[in-house]
């Protein structure tokens, strides 16, 4: 986990606020994975921070692959774009929290369009000469061979089809709204589901049949180094006085 995800931040203290929209973040990608039909498996969803991210997804593939078709490359964004479809349907607003998720669904959107030949507007072509050049370290490039008015077809067909993944995306979290609303708050109490936890609690069994009579985790605010003397003072000075018209808290 520590290689795929990175080391835990213990002494990163999330709001409650913050821990609820990763929490419905992360199952929004985890359901979106789990109902469609060309995505890999969810395996682990967690609100545990780990070096990045606030929270993580890892969905597996059950073997070896070398080709991908345009199906699987559709539902592999509209799962990418789960944790944003859920922000939006939950809390009628969008975070900063899917600013990589975006970036990751562009790029493969963009390369269906430029390298694949998976656009029925533009055809079976290749947009774009690459000029790579790996041994001074620099990325590969691509010149363009192509006038203005195919660049903006292509930015219509590559906006048309992270679109597409996008409603694909809200159409299922829409659907499964209770299954969203239900195993979120269970994430947020325990942190951390396994797959096989998760499938359980998608076929309606409760949160005690699941994960037993184990109490769920509360997560305690973790100080950072020498905190914790500080933390002691505050505790032992005396509180002052509220002022007159003040409600003390």
């Amino acid at each position: 986990m520590r290689v795929i995800a990175g080391p835990e931040k213990k002494t990163r203290v999330m709001s409650e606020k913050e821990r609820r929209v990763t929490a419905y973040h992360e199952m929004g990608h985890a359901i979106v994975a789990h109902f469609l039909e060309y995505t890999d498996p969810v395996h682990k969803i967690s609100v545990i921070s780990r070096g990045q991210a606030l929270g993580y997804t890892i969905s597996l593939p059950t073997e070896d692959k070398f080709l991908t078709t345009r199906a699987e490359l559709g539902d592999t964004m509209a799962m990418t774009l789960g944790g944003r479809a859920a922000e939006e349907i939950v809390f009628s607003e969008v975070t900063t929290g899917a600013s990589n998720d975006l970036e990751k669904v562009t790029q493969t959107a963009k390369q269906m369009v430029m390298r694949f030949g998976m656009s029925d507007k533009l055809g079976p072509r290749v947009f774009g000469h690459d000029h790579g050049q790996p041994f001074l370290g620099r990325e590969f490039s691509a010149e363009p061979d192509y006038s203005d008015d195919i660049a903006r077809e292509i930015d219509d067909e590559v906006r048309r089809i992270v679109e597409e993944a996008h409603q694909s995306a809200r159409d299922v979290l829409e659907q499964k709204r209770s299954e969203l609303d239900h195993v979120s708050e269970i994430l947020l109490r325990r942190e951390t589901i396994e797959r096989e936890q998760f499938i359980q609690l998608l076929d309606g069994e409760n949160e005690e049949q699941v994960f037993g009579r184990d109490e769920p985790i509360v997560p305690q605010p973790t100080l950072p180094a020498g905190g914790e003397e500080k933390e002691k003072r505050h505790r032992e000075a005396p509180r002052p006085l509220p002022r007159p018209g003040l409600a003390a808290d």
